[in-house]
């Protein structure tokens, strides 16, 4: 996790639009991070999942909250788990409230695929990502946010094979 574990949250309250369909509200990302914890209140929903290519409306739930995996929990599992596609759009009625928490590894912290889970899959793939320093990979993903991921993953395998990053943790 490195020594240095930022924790952020977010409270967001998103008042309601005349005309969403003049703006596009958040267009749609991943998150660069861990996990994500998003408290939505009960009434007014604006997220939507991107799930086999169709966006899916994500209700709120009254004593609930909704929980994404970020880009570092994708490369940890190598691709096991995906981070999950999202956006947020303008809603017509009500202003929707929300709190998000958002856990990420420490800026010093080198992120690399799980080897008990590369080793354990073996014969089905290999370790498809690379290892990199969260904090390369923060200041590449602020340039690249609303694009997909898969460049972002590219540029750092790409940065990996000229640094050449060692882990400093195992599993």
């Amino acid at each position: 996790m490195g020594q240095k574990v930022p924790t952020l949250a977010l409270k967001l309250a998103v008042p309601p639009c005349p005309k969403p369909d003049l703006i596009k509200g958040l267009r749609a990302q991943t998150d660069a991070g861990g996990i994500i914890l998003l408290f939505q209140d009960d009434k007014v929903s604006d997220l939507q999942l991107l799930k086999d290519g169709q966006w899916v409306d994500v209700p709120p739930m009254r004593h609930s909250s909704v929980v994404n995996l970020g880009d570092q929990l994708e490369v940890i599992t190598n691709g096991k788990y995906k981070s999950v596609i999202h956006r947020v759009i303008a809603q017509t009625d009500g202003t929707q409230m929300s709190l998000a928490s958002f856990y990420n590894p420490g800026n010093d912290a080198v992120i690399y695929p799980a080897p008990t889970l590369v080793e354990k899959e073996a014969e089905e793939s290999k370790q498809v990502y690379p290892s990199f320093v969260f904090d390369d990979y923060m200041k590449l993903y602020a340039g690249l946010k609303f694009q997909a991921k898969e460049p972002r993953f590219e540029a750092m395998k790409a940065m990996e094979a000229d640094a050449k990053v060692v882990p400093v943790a195992s599993a």
